[in-house]
């Protein structure tokens, strides 16, 4: 009996259309992911009822985890598909969309809920040209670096976002990505000049004090970037900078 690979895949015609499930069987072949996989898909839209089906939809980019396109939700859990190898799953491998962002079709979503929040936070360096960069650029302690790499590491996936219970359409909580972008900039010998805006940015309705302290974006990051390090420094910091606007005029 020939080996294959058995895929359930939830999909959308549109962003108003009805969802429902579709199953396809590709033949075996050694160290596919899920990309890869779907690219087969793609190429021959053949369902196991033997329909020949539009091909299936979905978003990718890099192919080595880096952009945090491709999220989708892979056995239940969200990931990056491109990092997802079949042969460490278990079949049928369910494909779903991430739930927490709008669908465009089939397993692309419209994150641009989670883009808006970081500028809102205002999630950069900005740069002028007014500071000489190059010859009295700050000093930076080792420690400091690395910390400021890890949450550099962040692609706004949205992996964070899918699981976080105050994260949904009825919420305005910016989310866990873009407080860690806060931390971030808020470190950055430049970026630290807008500290005060980008707490007054997370003081506010949807801010830092609508996280619940669930954890689940600790525990689902594909980078391992420590989220709830920068929300309990960011709650600190935010509590300094109200008696701050309380006591000073």
């Amino acid at each position: 009996m020939e080996k294959v690979i058995h895929f359930r895949i939830r999909r959308q015609d549109g962003p108003d259309a009805p969802p429902y499930w579709e199953e396809f069987k590709i033949p075996y072949a050694p160290q596919h992911n899920v990309i890869s996989a779907l690219l087969y898909i793609r190429e021959h839209p053949i369902n196991t009822r033997g329909q020949r089906v539009a091909p299936v939809v979905w978003e990718s980019n890099c192919m080595e985890e880096v952009c945090g396109a491709c999220s989708m939700l892979v056995n239940g859990v969200p990931r990056q598909a491109c990092a997802a190898l079949v042969d460490t799953l278990t079949q049928p491998i369910t494909l779903e969309p991430l739930t927490k962002f709008p669908v465009v079709r089939d397993l692309a979503v419209d994150r641009q809920r989670m883009f808006d929040a970081l500028g809102r936070v205002k999630a950069w360096v900005p740069l002028d040209g007014t500071q000489d960069i190059h010859q009295h650029a700050p000093r930076i302690s080792p420690v400091e670096q690395s910390l400021r790499y890890v949450f550099s590491r962040c692609m706004t996936c949205g992996c964070c976002m899918e699981v976080c219970p105050q994260y949904h359409d009825h919420s305005a909580f910016v989310g866990p990505a873009p407080l860690g972008q806060v931390f971030l900039h808020n470190s950055h010998p430049t970026g630290g000049f807008f500290k005060a805006d980008r707490l007054h940015a997370i003081m506010g309705v949807g801010g830092i004090a609508d996280c619940g302290n669930a954890q689940n974006c600790v525990k689902v990051c594909p980078k391992d970037i420590p989220l709830t390090t920068a929300i309990g420094a960011l709650g600190r910091a935010a509590t300094r900078q109200w008696l701050h606007d309380l006591f000073v005029r």
